[in-house]
């Protein structure tokens, strides 16, 4: 069964589009309203902007008053979407879109051709033509131009015939525009004269210009000079400048490294070429050495220099003389600006960014021994015209009076003139011109086109477009018939709005009569119809009647009059706890043939229920009922609440308000009112109690020594929330602190005020004396004393230092030593008369410039037992193979100065000892094996005591010869029988060279392949009997041994057991990486003397 509803809804939508399609039947069209915004909004700068201006008109009152601005209004959304559509087809004079720029083309390009763009927009479509320094291009009959859309195409553009100023000229059937000119320029850089350049030659400390004479070129260039040969550039300082004025090379004081071959090079800017000058050579005179002389400026920059603002400004100033004068700059009658640079040397000054309050007179002074020198010169800010004011597009009816004012501000000051269509306009009979404004008085159709106002000056010029167009239409009603619902006893308004021109006269009826105005039915200026104290006997249809010359029409307004609504908002005043929740409901009472709208405010402004959704909550209760609902209340949420009531008739607003209950607010500023050593009085101002009176205050404290902030105690204690002045006591002396106040209540702790000024308590003598007092070590002779430093929070005061008091054991009086330095941790006493371990009673003090402050407890400490006094004895060295000795010793007797480790020292023999290399114990151990000693060398070996104080005497050096190397050759041709589990192995026997250890057996590596086990037998013979554990792959290899160590790996053998069967094989040719480690590991437990085999 379908939904009852949907042919109401059917009904409505169909009468909705009847109304819409009437009302568009006889709508104005204003399209180019929409792309001139467009077009303003695509560029900021651009200066021929044009907002739309409307010269008369009037607000159109749509069908539901009530629901115009709703954005579900489906009317508002088709009306819209139409507006759109017909205004595709309202005609406009052109606006530019893209006018042309300045170009710089390269002379010597490929393709020689160059594009001045521009482009318009119009309806119609504009035409467009050139003009190049004001002559209209004729692309007939110079077949190098030709056209695409608005852009001109130069071909084979040559600077004879193409530089010059462009102007584009955009056209249609309302009127012509002129854009802004463009500059064309071409560059290029010819090349230097081929002409052989004279020598110059100067004395040593004579001053020389080298003239570089550049080649035509265009646009700028970059100089540089090249010394003796490419790429070695001449490098700028203090004696030496390129002017990039001038391109020439100033030295001011010639030296004998300055003779060579210059070379200028030029650059240009635009298309990077470079070209050579040819060498200038420069040669020192033979006839004596310049003396001193007072500097010249030889280059400089103009007396006056003109700069467009925003820039960077460079002004040159370069002297010669002997010695090399100082470039000093200053600005007369004011100061050079903070963002000026100095370069080279000081020679270049560079003002970036340059404004108007930077013109001025600037001098450069030069100043050696011998004298100075100065230039003066006025730098002048010049700025291009801006408009502050410009003309819009303005539509009008004809016979009334047209007031346009552009205006520009610039430097010189602009001056303007006007064009209507392209063409100069002038002041005569309709037309007054005065400057930036102009006047047409009794504007007619023919007034109607482009016009443009134009502001100049010497260094540039500025469009301001706009358009005029001269109304004549019957007049139109936009919305036919309107219905207005009113209040009863409240005033209505019934519009009477027709778009024409010339304004119409305009009449109203009431059916078939005519009405009557009166006191309570009144017609105003605007020709709105205005009924007081409406009521139900003025219900019905109302006519207005508009006639102007060129025609007529009616618009028909429906009035309703409807009883007033009224809203009850509950409860009127509610408080609440921070974190409760509350509901406020909102009734409404009307006429029940009108829906009603609500909306929820918070101090006047709608609640938004998506972003607050976590604390407000919408409830639709009933058709005329609503709900808001407020979770988890803060503080925040105290206010007004209002609910809007709405139906087309009227609006209702109805307020409720919200205490909430909740911890105090922060207390206001805090004040230090006086401060001692450990006090320090405060004064705050009471915050807000939120609704709960405050019961205490809490003094907070940081320093920075704390973390963070820390509750003080105070006087009195508790603070009570009637006070307003409290004391923080036992506060530490000579600490910069900073105070705060937080105040409570019966719901919480609020928020804490903002920090006071920070503040230093005064000065105190020290009460904290160091901790950990203790000592020992040092040098023979020595007392170490050591404590932890007393921090800087307890040190109470300046001038703060260390008491050191100390005294023999058993003595009577003490020593005391003062330590200046607050960070200090470690005095030490020397006396030679006291022996090593002698007993010390130690205390330490404090103290600052207000007194001494307390000792520590008093300890024992122990005077150094310094180095070791004894040798170690009984060393005793031999060599255990070709590169290791064993050293062994003795320690030495005990008593002061014991080793707590010792040091081997080794050398060979015919080298100094002090070129031999050391090693250390890990601990008091008395044994060491030397490795990576080179063999059959004689070595010398000595060994010596030490502690954390320092080194003992060494022993007399002992001797040890390492053993020769082992052999070199491998055990060769491998044979091996294989019986069952049983192999037996044999080989031949390894000679030794004289140079190598002589053979005392063989050492036979057995392993399984796949696992990690090694089985070692020893023999002394070139064969051996191997048992195979068990089944699998076996790898035997065989090296020989001897007293240097083990010589090299034999070639492997594989063999795979197999019972039951007995084979021969010679040697195998299976090769494996050398298991180098494992060889090493096991000799060193096989030739190690107390090894057992």
């Amino acid at each position: 069964m379908g939904s009852p509803w949907k042919p109401f809804l059917l009904l409505s939508v169909i009468s909705s589009l009847s109304d819409f399609a009437r009302a568009v039947a006889a709508r104005p069209i204003s399209y180019a309203a929409v792309l001139r915004m467009k077009a303003d909004s695509s560029s900021v700068l651009n200066s021929h902007s044009r907002p739309r201006q409307h010269h008369r008109g009037g607000l159109v009152t749509t069908d539901w008053p009530a629901f115009s601005g709703h954005p579900l209004s489906a009317l508002s959304l088709l009306s819209s979407q139409e507006d759109y559509r017909s205004e595709e087809s309202e005609e406009f004079g052109p606006v530019f879109i893209h006018e042309p720029d300045d170009v710089i083309s390269p002379l010597d390009s490929e393709e020689k051709k160059v594009v001045m763009h521009c482009e318009a927009r119009g309806n119609p479509p504009p035409t467009y033509s050139w003009y190049i320094n004001g002559t209209e291009v004729d692309a007939e009959a110079d077949y190098r131009y030709s056209f695409i859309d608005g852009n001109l195409i130069i071909t084979n553009a040559s600077e004879i015939s193409d530089h010059g100023k462009y102007q584009c000229k955009a056209e249609n059937s309302f009127g012509t525009v002129l854009g802004r000119e463009a500059l064309l320029q071409f560059a290029y850089l010819g090349a230097f004269s081929g002409k052989t350049r004279g020598g110059v030659s100067v004395r040593e400390g004579q001053g020389v210009v080298l003239m570089c004479s550049p080649p035509p070129h265009s646009p700028e260039i970059i100089y540089s000079w090249v010394f003796n040969e490419f790429p070695s550039f001449v490098a700028e300082d203090s004696r030496r400048f390129i002017s990039q004025d001038t391109g020439n090379l100033y030295i001011s004081k010639v030296q004998p490294s300055d003779v060579g071959s210059y070379i200028c090079l030029v650059k240009n800017t635009v298309t990077n070429a470079r070209v050579l000058s040819p060498p200038t050579p420069l040669t020192l005179k033979t006839d004596g050495v310049m003396g001193e002389y007072e500097p010249k400026i030889e280059v400089h920059f103009p007396t006056s220099v003109l700069a467009a603002k925003g820039v960077t400004v460079r002004l040159e100033c370069f002297a010669l003389g002997n010695p090399v004068p100082t470039i000093t700059w200053r600005k007369i009658n004011g100061n050079i600006p903070k963002k000026a640079r100095l370069r080279k040397s000081q020679a270049v000054l560079e003002i970036p960014n340059i404004q108007l309050e930077d013109s001025g007179t600037y001098e450069c002074k030069a100043e050696n021994p011998r004298g100075g020198t100065a230039f003066k010169g006025h730098l002048q800010v010049y700025t291009l015209p801006q408009w502050v004011r410009m003309i819009n597009d303005t539509q009008m009816d004809s016979g009334e009076k047209l007031q346009w004012e552009c205006k520009a501000t610039g430097r010189p000051r602009p001056t303007y003139h006007w064009l209507r269509n392209g063409l100069p306009l002038t002041s005569q009979g309709r037309v007054e011109i005065v400057n930036g404004e102009l006047t047409i008085h009794k504007v007619q159709q023919t007034d109607s086109g482009m016009y443009q106002c134009v502001a100049g000056n010497k260094y540039g010029t500025i469009y301001n477009n706009a358009e005029l167009k001269i109304l004549a239409s019957a007049p139109v009603f936009v919305h036919n018939p309107i219905r207005v619902i009113a209040t009863l006893g409240k005033d209505v308004s019934l519009e009477c709005k027709p778009r024409a021109s010339p304004k119409p006269r305009v009449t109203w009826k009431s059916g078939d009569r005519r009405i009557q105005l009166s006191r309570r039915i009144m017609l105003l200026r605007n020709n709105t119809l205005r009924i007081v104290n409406s009521s139900r006997a003025d219900e019905g249809s109302y006519v207005c009647r508009a006639e102007n010359q060129l025609g007529s029409a009616e618009m028909t307004a429906i009035l309703w009059v409807k009883e007033a609504m009224r809203v009850e908002l509950s409860p009127s005043r509610v408080e609440v706890t921070v974190g409760e929740s509350v509901v406020l409901s909102c009734r409404a009472t009307h006429d029940t043939s009108l829906d009603v709208a609500f909306q929820w405010f918070f101090n006047q402004k709608p609640i938004n229920f998506q972003q607050d959704g976590g604390h407000f909550e919408y409830i639709q209760t009933q058709s005329s009922t609503v709900d808001l609902m407020i979770r988890s209340i803060l503080l925040k949420h105290a206010g007004k609440y209002g609910c809007r009531a709405q139906t087309s008739a009227d609006t209702v607003f109805a307020e409720a308000e919200l205490l909430v209950r909740g911890p105090p607010g922060p207390p206001g500023v805090v004040i230090v009112e006086e401060i001692t050593d450990t006090t320090a009085t405060l004064s705050w101002t009471r915050g807000l109690d939120n609704h709960s009176p405050i019961s205490t205050y809490n003094l907070q404290a940081r320093s920075p020594f704390s973390l963070g902030w820390q509750t003080v105690k105070t006087d009195p204690d508790p603070v009570t929330g009637d006070m307003e002045s409290a004391m923080a006591v036992k506060l530490n002396p000579w600490v910069e602190y900073e105070f705060r106040v937080v105040a409570s209540n019966a719901i919480g702790t609020g928020d804490p005020s903002a920090p006071s000024r920070g503040v230093r308590t005064k000065e105190a003598v020290p009460s904290v004396a160091p901790a950990n007092v203790s000592g020992g070590n040092g040098r023979r002779h020595e007392l170490v004393i050591s404590w932890e430093p007393v921090s800087e929070e307890f040190q109470n005061g300046e001038g703060f230092g260390y008491i050191v008091a100390f005294r023999a054991n058993g003595t009577r009086g003490w020593k005391e030593k003062m330590v200046t330095s607050a960070d200090s941790t470690t005095y030490k006493y020397r006396d030679e008369t006291f022996p090593p371990l002698t007993p010390f009673e130690v205390k330490v003090g404090v103290y600052n410039n207000k007194g001494d402050g307390p000792f520590s407890r008093v300890v024992i400490i122990h005077s150094a037992e310094g180095e070791p006094r004894d040798a170690p004895s009984d060393v005793k060295a031999y060599s255990i193979s070709s590169s290791e000795i064993r050293v062994t010793w003795k320690p030495p007797n005990p008593g002061p100065g014991r080793p707590r480790g010792y040091e081997v020292s080794y050398w060979k023999d015919m080298e100094q000892e002090e070129s031999g290399k050391k090693q250390r114990t890990v601990k008091n151990e008395t044994s060491m094996v030397l490795t990576g000693l080179e063999g059959n060398s004689l070595y010398l070996i000595s060994v010596k005591g030490f502690n954390s104080i320092g080194q003992g005497p060494a022993t007399a050096a002992v001797t040890a010869n390492t053993r020769k190397a082992p052999p070199a050759q491998p055990p060769t041709n491998l044979m091996w029988i294989q019986e069952g589990n049983n192999v037996t192995l044999n080989w031949d026997p390894v000679k030794a060279t004289d140079n190598e250890s002589d053979v005392i057996g063989y050492m036979v590596l057995l392993k399984q392949e796949g696992r990690g086990h090694n089985q070692v037998t020893r023999t002394i013979n070139p064969s051996t009997m191997l048992s195979l554990p068990e089944g699998g792959t076996y790898i035997i290899e065989v090296r020989a041994l001897s007293e240097g160590g083990a010589g090299e790996l034999s070639s492997q053998v594989r063999v795979v057991t197999s019972s039951g069967v007995r084979a021969k094989s010679n040697q195998c040719s299976v090769h494996g990486p050398p298991q180098s480690l494992t060889w090493t590991a096991l000799l060193l437990v096989l030739l190690v003397p107390s090894a057992s085999w």
